[in-house]
């Protein structure tokens, strides 16, 4: 139950003498560890004032997609809606940016800070449809954690 991780959650971005950015490091790397459907698990956030995300921290591969257009590929159509998108099988989306030949599904949460979304949590998964409404509402809770400290 991925929602028995929140006090782990409270714990990691309660470190204040982290920096931010290893707290993200942190977080990434508990949920991908934990999580046996979180393959891939990072942050994107608004580049400065141009319309497209730059990755932040993350746990998994190595990807090459550092920098996403607004409204291309998953991450990027978030980036427009300021609406969560879960992508149950990747091969039936037209717009997917493809970062592994092995990820079947994806799950994208907006960041809201101030009611404005500054960034996204961004998980890839090499199962197939694994998602599911607890995902959604914990991943919610993580973004509320981690505005707090942005």
């Amino acid at each position: 139950m991925v929602s028995s991780l929140k006090p782990k959650v409270n714990q990691i971005l309660s470190q204040n003498e982290k920096s931010v950015e290893n707290r993200l490091i942190e977080l990434c790397g508990l949920l991908k560890n934990t999580v046996d459907h979180y393959d891939w698990v990072g942050f994107y956030f608004k580049n400065g004032n141009k319309n497209e995300l730059k990755l932040g921290p993350y746990a998994g591969e190595p990807t090459d997609h550092t920098i996403i257009p607004f409204g291309k590929g998953i991450c990027g159509q978030v980036a427009v809606s300021n609406e969560n998108f879960v992508v149950p099988d990747v091969a039936a989306q037209d717009n997917y940016i493809a970062c592994s030949i092995t990820v079947k599904a994806e799950i994208v949460v907006p960041l809201f800070v101030n009611g404005k979304n500054i960034g996204q949590i961004d998980i890839d998964s090499n199962t197939p449809d694994p998602f599911t409404e607890e995902d959604e509402r914990f991943l919610e809770f993580v973004n509320e954690k981690v505005a707090q400290i942005l």
